[in-house]
């Protein structure tokens, strides 16, 4: 008896998979990306309570890395699932959010006393609203911006900005330096909280169109990055920061209300009263059909 139970068992896992369901253990896979990018956030916790802040910057940056790789590989495997995105969005938050906010308070901050860890607080709060905002609107917002700066895009404007001034000996004691990062981090909080558009490239259409120029694109880029990594990392991350901004004062100066006008829905399809009617009668001519009337 037991027999046949197994087998009636494989015989609906093999129909599952040539019916197209994906396997279980594909799921896995985006999930250790999650779980890198989570690591390599926690790892920026400890260095920068450690004080080594290049070595905490570099850590956010990676998990900028899993985070692009996680969701890249569950579309790819089409093992997206609920439990990924909730997953992702936690691991989101102990890279993006609390890692550069620890990092930025405890090497620039701490001497600013209430206003450097409220500061750092901003950063971290807003950051979680950016998420959890997301989530909700992910369905129905435009695919080629973002609304509000993306939290790894200010957690890399952070990173960023500790692996310019570390490599290029810039203190930040007392000086007109500590004073615009402190505002930064404000202005970077209140960036992702906001419906300014910043670009998700992830115009899939365009890429297809222009392989070739797009990976010569991508090639042309590391090299660029490669020459000097500490600077071209952050004026890259200063340009897409800024770019948020700039977009919206054109569009407003354009008369664009936001983003549902760059993207306007597709008109829904209006039946004609004749096709209406066809379908209203469909099920009492279809003979096949079991109702009422074939049971008299």
């Amino acid at each position: 008896m037991s027999n046949e139970i197994v087998k009636k068992r494989r015989s609906r896992r093999k129909r599952w998979r040539r019916d197209g369901e994906v396997h279980r253990g594909t799921y896995i896979f985006p999930n250790l990306f999650t779980t890198a990018n989570m690591f390599s956030g926690f790892f920026g916790i400890v260095s920068s309570i450690n004080g080594n802040f290049e070595m905490a910057a570099l850590a956010i940056i990676f998990s900028c890395v899993f985070d692009v790789l996680d969701g890249k590989i569950a579309r790819l495997t089409h093992a997206t699932s609920r439990f990924g995105v909730e997953y992702d969005s936690l691991a989101d938050q102990v890279s993006f959010g609390v890692a550069p906010a620890l990092l930025i308070y405890l090497m620039v901050l701490r001497p600013y006393g209430r206003l450097g860890w409220l500061a750092a607080f901003v950063f971290m709060a807003c950051g979680a609203l950016r998420l959890a905002r997301f989530n909700v609107q992910v369905e129905t917002t435009s695919k080629k911006y973002f609304v509000g700066l993306p939290i790894p895009g200010g957690a890399g404007m952070i990173a960023t900005t500790v692996l310019f001034l570390t490599h290029y000996s810039i203190s930040t004691a007392q000086s007109l330096t500590g004073d615009v990062l402190l505002a930064l981090t404000y202005l970077l909080g209140a960036f992702m909280v906001s419906t300014m558009p910043f670009n998700s490239f992830k115009d899939v259409e365009h890429i297809k169109a222009k392989q070739s120029f797009f990976l010569f694109g991508v090639i042309t880029l590391v090299c660029i990055i490669a020459v000097n990594p500490s600077f071209m990392l952050f004026f890259l991350m200063a340009i897409y920061t800024i770019s948020g901004p700039i977009r919206w004062v054109v569009w407003k100066a354009q008369g664009k209300k936001g983003l549902e006008e760059t993207e306007p829905p597709p008109p829904l399809p209006v039946a004609s009263p004749s096709e209406d009617s066809r379908t209203e009668r469909q099920p009492d001519s279809d003979p096949d059909q079991v109702g009422p009337k074939n049971l008299i």
